[in-house]
């Protein structure tokens, strides 16, 4: 039976969102599907004899990796706790002759395994495998990881058969969701002497390059002066009241940035009793942006309005900045996503150019720090209906169902084909590292966001 109306006069229950804008979006992208050309690369990548053996290798992974991203999404671990998820990656290499080392780069559930053949440049594929608070792999981390272990061992596959030459490297990242475990292991050199990045992300549309956006943390302490509430009022300085007005103070912002910036925040302390002026109080702010310098201006901004929040009520004001490591926006490899595209031509799938998806559907991700240091491409990989909204119980369900599934075998391919033509094509390598240098070349990460 369908539930009943909500009775407008409830006050005890929430009153449901309005879909028609997000059906209005939707409506828009299929339109402009319709007639979006789809990147396309000038160059011709690794044969087709090459790429249709590595294909039917991949493929035949099939049962271990489905059983691998269903094994995750049955035993979700959030992230630096991924121990049985790191684990059951490292046996499933050992059963197909690669040997992993776990507790790497500083972190422990963190995961390399390399294989060099010959000559030729250094690709590397990455694997997340943390999850959510009780929401388990609402972020489809799982689909994530098995794409990137079938991707590994079809490119390990083609270097030991003399295919092509160079070195594979499968790197399992732990804690994207906050932790910035990819970012840990940037400053231990995990990324060093690498050519090329490549991963992907589930989603409820294929898209070859979509926008996501750097993000900072700040949390604001104030600390003003304890008083009795009634008593002596006049005796005390609230802190809450600067919680308050630093809240009020960012939501006036919202209204001045640009339509792909986000600041949104919680209250962390409020006080104890309400008969106490609160001497601390504190919140916390996730601020994002979809370009390095615009971030770095949002967040001065957003620190002028928490410090005359202080100001405006008498207290003081400490404030802590990432508290985990900052994100940076994606900066993406065009020549990568066109081969990326190509090859998911042939799993008959249409991975979308920039523009089709809006921007604005987009979150964050530590992939960021990494496509600042080294050419890499972050696709994304329909796994749901349109419209499913990642970070939610739907979207879990469509990680661990068949067209998760599905997504697996199809991205596995994608991921493996394009690391393929990197190492066997070198006028394809030389346009990758030729627009990353053109896109401003290496970031220094720590030293861009002092």
């Amino acid at each position: 039976m369908a539930d009943a109306t909500p009775d407008p006069l409830d006050d005890t229950r929430p009153t449901p969102p309005d879909g028609t804008y997000l059906a209005g979006v939707r409506a828009a992208i299929d339109r402009a599907a319709r007639t979006a050309e789809p990147l396309r690369s000038e160059h011709a990548g690794a044969g087709e004899e090459v790429l249709a053996a590595t294909e039917a290798v991949v493929e035949g992974f099939g049962d271990d990796l489905i059983a691998l991203s269903r094994a995750l999404h049955a035993h979700p671990e959030e992230g630096f706790a991924e121990h049985g998820s790191v684990r059951a990656v490292a046996d499933l290499l050992a059963r197909h002759g690669v040997e992993a080392q776990v507790g790497v780069h500083g972190l422990d559930t963190a995961l390399r395994a390399d294989v060099s053949a010959g000559e030729g440049p250094t690709v590397a594929v990455l694997a997340e495998y943390d999850a959510l608070p009780g929401i388990g792999h609402g972020c489809g981390h799982n689909v994530i990881c098995a794409t990137a272990v079938g991707a590994f061992l079809g490119l390990v596959h083609a270097l030991r058969s003399g295919a092509v030459g160079g070195t594979v490297v499968l790197l399992g990242t732990p804690a994207e969701e906050g932790g910035g475990g990819k970012e840990f292991m940037a400053r231990d050199g995990a990324f060093e002497g690498v050519d090329a990045v490549v991963m992907l992300h589930p989603f409820s549309y294929d898209v070859a390059i979509q926008p996501f956006l750097g993000r900072r943390q700040v949390r604001a302490t104030y600390r003003g002066v304890a008083a009795h509430a009634s008593a002596q009022p006049f005796m005390g300085r609230n802190a809450l009241d600067a919680v308050v007005a630093g809240y009020s103070g960012i939501a006036m912002l919202r209204q001045h940035i640009t339509p792909s910036d986000r600041v949104h925040g919680i209250v962390v302390d409020g006080g104890q009793r309400p008969n106490v002026v609160p001497a601390t109080a504190s919140a916390e702010y996730y601020v994002r942006s979809a370009e390095p310098a615009t971030l770095v201006d949002l967040c001065s901004r957003v620190e002028l309005v928490l410090r005359a929040a202080a100001a405006m009520t008498g207290t003081g004001v400490e404030l802590e900045w990432d508290r985990q490591p900052a994100y940076l926006p994606i900066r993406a490899n065009r020549e990568l996503a066109a081969r990326w595209t190509a090859h998911q031509r042939r799993r008959g799938r249409t991975s979308l150019p920039p523009g089709v998806v809006p921007e604005t559907l987009s979150g964050s991700t530590d992939l960021g720090n990494v496509s600042v240091r080294v050419p890499a491409i972050h696709p994304m990989l329909a796994i749901s209906s349109p419209g499913t909204s990642l970070h939610t119980a739907e979207f879990a369900a469509a990680a661990g169902s068949a067209t998760g599934d599905r997504g697996v075998l199809d991205g596995a391919v994608g991921l493996a084909l394009t690391a393929l033509d990197v190492l066997a094509d070198p006028a394809l390598l030389a346009a990758v590292r030729a627009e990353f240098e053109g896109a401003g070349g290496v970031l220094d990460v720590e030293e861009f966001l002092r």
